[in-house]
């Protein structure tokens, strides 16, 4: 079957189509989308999911926008970051939460403030946090990586130090991307989106590597340049490059058997994708995509199949299918529900549901989503490293996380 037929016709009969990802940054969203009737009223805290062997609860409540979420490794606790600046540790048995200090000054406008949130492979010895936040300087803004050392007993972050900060920075309050994950050998990846430049030709700042937008980024620890990085020889590029041609990518997710990273990313009108990235790769954004262009049906690109220097999305949205304008993403690794182990959960914002993939190798399959009848943004998912219990954030200025377990 022709790639494009076969992504309509999963992105439609599997996910529905609820309108199409717009740009509305002054807003703070990543898309301007409405549902196209008023959403169902939530239901009681105890709910039943579309899954009749799961329910749904709150596991804190009275969040303003909610952006990442880190459990750590013991589960003792689960950091929440807050788009306006704050880092939350909350107990998520309890619902209660300490707001930590030591977190770094961010640019909170439009899409931007303080992003991301994941811990150090070796945190249990290292007590390190890493953030991801837009911030100032000259000529506009840019995404920054930096950590610190968690210290629970004086409720702060220690030494903030920043690592790393994207290049260069742009009159723009948009397309951050901002997503921040480690791979089983220690190298931490950070998504960079491109910042909403128009000029779609071989000359966007997507199809270039001389900078560090419209790009997945490794980094060492410490935010130093590894050596094997694919463009590290070339004297005119920007060493941290891993890939290129990524629109604006809220989703990075390691999977448990390969290793592999996956990214979600945002298209224009619709165009959203799951890629799996190599180094370095070209994903297209925007010579070759499936997006049209906003207020058209003119594609933005011309399809992956037509160029032999991209890589085609494993899984896309294409103009016309609705879209799934997708953030934060996880891979099931736990045990509480079995069936869904090596399964991706990708959160969606104008979809306003948890969108579900079977994964066989990189041939993915939409399944049933969760909490589509909640008629609610969400922003990232992560799975519990002890209950194996999923965690969704909803993105709203007065939100909950909600926890979804097997039913007992």
């Amino acid at each position: 079957m022709d790639r494009r037929r076969y992504l309509r016709l999963a992105g439609v009969g599997a996910l529905g189509a609820l309108g199409g990802c717009l740009d509305a940054a002054s807003s703070g969203s990543d898309d301007g989308s409405e549902p196209a009737d008023d959403p169902p009223e939530s239901g009681t805290d105890a709910d039943a999911d579309a899954d009749a062997d799961v329910v749904v609860t709150e596991a804190v409540s009275g969040l303003s926008n909610p952006w990442g979420l880190a459990f750590l490794p013991d589960e003792s606790g689960m950091l929440v970051t807050e788009q306006a600046g704050r880092l939350l540790l909350v107990d998520v048995e309890g619902g209660e939460r300490t707001e930590l200090a030591g977190v770094p000054e961010v640019r909170a406008r439009g899409q931007g403030g303080l992003l991301d949130v994941t811990t150090h492979p070796e945190f249990d010895s290292n007590r390190l946090v890493y953030l991801t936040y837009s911030v100032s300087g000259a000529g506009g803004s840019s995404t920054e990586v930096g950590r610190g050392r968690l210290d629970r007993d004086r409720e702060r972050l220690v030494d903030f130090e920043p690592l790393y900060t994207a290049r260069p920075f742009v009159d723009s309050d948009g397309h951050y991307g901002s997503r921040a994950v480690f791979d089983p050998e220690g190298y931490l990846y950070v998504s960079v989106g491109d910042r909403q430049f128009k000029n779609f030709g071989p000359e966007h700042v997507g199809q270039t590597v001389d900078d560090d937008l419209g790009s997945v980024l490794r980094l060492r620890e410490d935010g130093s340049v590894p050596g094997s990085n694919p463009f590290v020889d070339d004297p005119e590029a920007s060493g941290a490059v891993f890939t290129y041609g990524n629109r604006n990518p809220q989703g990075l997710a390691v999977h448990p058997e390969t290793g592999a990273v996956w990214e979600t990313e945002y298209g224009e009108r619709d165009g959203d994708e799951i890629n799996v990235l190599e180094a370095g790769a070209n994903y297209g954004w925007p010579v070759a995509d499936n997006s049209c262009e906003y207020g058209s049906d003119e594609d933005v690109g011309v399809p992956h199949d037509e160029r032999e220097d991209v890589r085609a999305p494993v899984f896309g949205w294409p103009c016309g299918s609705g879209g799934f304008p997708p953030s934060g993403a996880s891979f099931y690794d736990g045990d509480a529900v079995p069936e869904w182990r090596g399964d991706l959960f990708v959160a969606g914002t104008a979809k306003r549901s948890l969108a579900h993939f079977e994964v066989d190798g990189e041939a993915v399959t939409a399944v049933e989503p969760l909490l589509a009848d909640r008629g609610q943004r969400l922003r990232d998912v992560t799975v519990s490293p002890v209950s194996g219990h999923l965690y969704v954030a909803v993105d709203d200025d007065d939100a909950p996380v909600y926890r979804i377990a097997p039913a007992e």
